[in-house]
């Protein structure tokens, strides 16, 4: 009796990952040109890249066991490059989020389905676990996977896996100039979610123009370490931070219990969960803290 040596043994195992998550990868036609890749996320919705959806109708999405169904678009979110399709016709099979994050060295396979006739898998290593990060489009990733797999054209939107089958995060090209990322499966579900509700996610504004700069004030007027904030050079007029009382001079240093310390810090903060809602900043004024409370609008 022969035994399989090791490579033989990792090679099966490779292929029973791309088997377990091929089940809930889809080909999604929404472009005039070569199709792109989709994630079912629920039976009847498919997340999937937004940069690669180009019609918001007569969608076509067809899955593993060969079933083909028409999707129309749900919503979408240019800044995560994420886009939400609700099928005519419900999928056997729904993707399953992994249970950790990706690490650096992790063994993955990038799964795509661009064409009629087959599963494809590129294998590689996630080689940087980074952000947050402004992107192409507007937004601002919190995290972000970057992988060593071959950006095989059609992957956009289609899932890096873990050893399980199990999703990593949603592929796509359409962030960093071309550049394969993977958006965390946790950002992308919630991101998902939202849209499945509301068809489009809300960016808070408070309407202000700032600058980083170092605080010179002790740490315990702060209660945390903290060296840097944001200090308020222009008030929009009728802005939210405006009629709110803010003043130019304050330095912002706290938006709903979290720290401010750069312009990403605040960009995270104002999302579509604080939007419409009176919330507490924290100013530096004077050299004394204030916090003020501040209704936020919607950003248009």
């Amino acid at each position: 009796m022969t035994t399989k040596n090791a490579f033989a043994l990792i090679s099966e195992a490779l292929v029973e990952v791309a088997e377990m998550g091929a089940e809930a990868t889809v080909l999604v036609s929404a472009r005039r040109h070569l199709p792109a890749s989709g994630i079912v996320y629920q039976p009847d919705l498919v997340l999937t890249a937004d940069h690669v959806v180009e019609r918001d109708e007569d969608i076509l999405v067809a899955a593993a066991n060969g079933l083909k169904t028409k999707a129309k678009l749900v919503g979408r979110d240019p800044g995560s490059d994420l886009a939400l399709l609700k099928l005519e016709s419900a999928m056997p099979a729904v993707a399953q989020a992994a249970k950790s994050e990706g690490r650096v060295g992790q063994l993955t396979l990038a799964l795509g389905r661009p064409t009629l006739e087959g599963i494809q898998a590129s294998l590689g290593v996630i080689s940087a676990v980074g952000g947050p990060v402004r992107n192409g489009r507007g937004g601002l990733l919190e995290r972000y996977l970057q992988a060593e797999v071959n950006p095989m054209p059609g992957f956009s939107g289609g899932p890096l896996v873990d050893a399980e089958g199990a999703v990593l995060g949603l592929n796509t090209s359409g962030l960093a100039g071309g550049i394969l990322l993977t958006i965390p499966v946790s950002t992308a579900w919630a991101v998902a979610d939202i849209l499945a509700k509301h068809g489009r996610i809300q960016r808070g504004y408070l309407g202000i123009r700032s600058q980083p700069v170092k605080l010179s004030a002790p740490a315990e007027e702060l209660g945390r370490e903290q060296e840097t904030g944001l200090l308020l050079v222009g008030l929009e007029e009728d802005g939210p931070a405006l009629k709110a009382g803010l003043m130019v001079g304050d330095i912002l240093v706290g938006i709903n219990q979290h720290p401010v310390t750069d312009p990403d810090d605040l960009w995270m903060q104002l999302s579509g969960e604080v939007v419409g809602r009176s919330i507490p900043l924290e100013v530096l004024r004077g050299g004394q803290i204030k916090t003020i409370m501040v209704t936020i609008a919607e950003r248009k």
